[in-house]
């Protein structure tokens, strides 16, 4: 009987236990749920009356595809320029290698809004090269975007690029192959989930970057987060600005789940 009581406890105290590890659920779900869920579920809201107007407005669609291609355009010049930036650090030994790499992860504690400021320094009309007219074309947006995401698709390469075996490069090298060939069929197979794990982080943030946008000030530039500023602050249409809103996390939303599901495809292909 002693040690049918002793089971029966023992069984009662582990479904306490495990009732009180679910209670430790309770307090990060209720902050998500106040801080996160009920403002989108207020904007959804807010947004049905609008969705035929501004779902069917040409100034929609033209934001939609500039952001898009904005996006795509700056997400490849931050993978050619990171890549190019982080095989040189890692490889091509030069004075000051060190100090560029500790500049890489300077640039990552910066706010986007310092790159187009210093646009406008430099292609301004008063500016250094009195570019006035590059300042305000979508080609100084993606520019000033590869300037600022850069970094992001180095970070993670130069990580990778110092883990790669000097001994497997030597023994390349030593096979008769050129350094181009070494980088193409060693080095790139071997980092390529650092490239496409920035190279999708970079796509994220620019598909969603709004400080770059704004300041330079660029015709026919607006994007989708612009186009909800607009609506929402200055022309105070905040159902039009909701249901942009709402395509916007939407968009970001589905592609995460895309790169998600692409990554963790990979993964499981490298294990099997």
């Amino acid at each position: 009987m002693a040690v049918e009581a002793l089971g029966t406890a023992l069984v009662v105290d582990r479904g306490r236990r495990r009732d009180g590890k679910w209670l430790w659920v309770l307090p990060p779900l209720l902050v998500i749920a106040v801080l996160v869920v009920y403002p989108l579920v207020l904007v959804a809201v807010e947004s049905l009356p609008a969705w035929g107007t501004v779902v069917g407005s040409a100034e929609f669609r033209d934001a939609l595809v500039r952001t898009v291609q904005i996006a795509v355009g700056s997400t490849i010049g931050c993978l050619i320029v990171g890549t190019f930036l982080a095989v040189v650090i890692s490889f091509v030994p030069f004075p000051g290698a060190r100090v560029v790499a500790g500049l890489v992860d300077t640039m990552l504690a910066l706010p986007s809004f310092l790159v187009a400021l210093s646009f406008t320094f430099i292609y301004g009309s008063t500016g250094i090269l009195r570019a006035g007219g590059f300042l305000t074309s979508p080609w100084a947006v993606v520019l000033a975007e590869v300037t600022f995401y850069t970094p992001f698709v180095m970070r993670p390469l130069l990580a990778a690029m110092s883990r790669l075996p000097r001994a497997q490069l030597d023994v390349a090298a030593s096979l008769g192959a050129g350094p181009w060939r070494v980088l193409r069929q060693v080095v790139l197979p071997e980092v390529r989930p650092a490239l496409v794990a920035g190279g999708s982080l970079t796509l994220l943030l620019t598909l969603n970057e709004f400080g770059i946008v704004l300041f330079l000030g660029a015709k026919n530039t607006t994007t989708l987060p612009m186009l909800v500023h607009t609506k929402g602050i200055v022309m105070f249409d905040y159902p039009g600005a909701c249901v942009i809103a709402v395509v916007q996390i939407a968009l970001s939303l589905g592609l995460y789940a895309v790169l998600r599901a692409a990554l963790g495809g990979g993964r499981r292909a490298r294990l099997d």
